[in-house]
């Protein structure tokens, strides 16, 4: 016999897929339970005891966007053989998952901070800590490039892996505002053109 309240067919997978992509297209806030359990294919005790809570919920939403759409272009951070390499593939693959035309436009994580700040704490919380993991990618990536002279010594990795955050988050909303992938792909050729001006050391206070 089935589980009370829980379909025998559920798929705990697929719904959270399904979880994932409306929060990815309103939000947190805007995501309301009706919204969620219709996307999901199941009823408000199913979801409750798949998932928890709401809040719970989310934050598996969002581990799975991590894991996925949301990371391959961190992996090529990382894997490309120079900084600058590695920053504008990051760029430019995100400008093509944003402008993508079967999934939500924009990144899951930048919408759900700009959509509204979230009534939930904790769901503040993780989206702000997932925001400083992003800077801390790219400064280690352009540290990493210090170390093996791609990048000159000197450099101010901080505020130049803050930069580059700040226009992936433009990117989203360019996306989510209709920008097109040429749009912003032109975006970032500007973002790179500026590369050797970022990068060049600062001077001594």
């Amino acid at each position: 016999m089935a589980e009370r309240g829980r379909p025998r067919s559920f798929d705990r997978a697929a719904a959270l897929r399904r979880a994932m992509e409306v929060f990815w297209a309103r939000g947190y806030d805007g995501a309301s339970m009706a919204d969620l359990t219709a996307a999901m294919g199941i009823n408000s005790p199913s979801l409750y005891a798949a998932f928890g809570c709401k809040e719970a919920l989310f934050r598996e939403a969002l581990e799975l966007y991590e894991s996925g759409e949301g990371g391959s272009a961190s992996r090529s951070l990382q894997e490309a053989s120079t900084a600058r390499a590695g920053v504008e593939a990051m760029l430019r693959e995100n400008a093509v998952a944003y402008t993508a035309p079967d999934r939500p436009p924009g990144c899951m994580i930048v919408l759900a901070s700009a959509v509204g700040i979230p009534a939930s704490p904790e769901v503040r919380d993780y989206l702000r800590a997932a925001g400083r993991r992003s800077v801390a990618q790219i400064k280690a990536r352009l540290d990493r490039g210090v170390a093996e002279a791609d990048v000159p010594k000197g450099a101010d990795t901080e505020a130049i892996a803050a930069y580059f955050a700040t226009v992936l988050n433009g990117l989203t909303i360019q996306a989510r505002n209709g920008a097109d992938c040429p749009a912003l792909q032109a975006v970032v050729d500007s973002a790179m053109a500026g590369w050797n001006a970022l990068t060049a050391p600062r001077p001594a206070a």
